[in-house]
């Protein structure tokens, strides 16, 4: 089960939000005992560059076998 400040995994494209597949983010708000969530994505200095709704199968947990990459963001 996500919870609240876990670190969570984007599995698609949000364009609109300038966020991509694979975008790691942390939740701050679980909705429906898990049937949705927000999700902060920030840039490594901390500065936050998207609040996201999604549904449950928009993200998924990170487990213990991920490396993380960065990628620069387009403002």
């Amino acid at each position: 089960m996500i919870k609240e400040l876990d670190l969570v995994v984007l599995r698609t494209d949000l364009p609109e939000l300038g966020l991509s597949d694979g975008d790691i983010g942390t939740v701050v708000m679980v909705h429906e005992d898990g049937a949705g969530y927000e999700v902060e994505f920030t840039a490594l200095d901390g500065e936050t560059l998207a609040i996201a709704t999604l549904d449950a199968s928009g993200v998924r947990p990170i487990n213990g076998r991920a490396i993380a990459s960065a990628r620069r963001v387009v403002a």
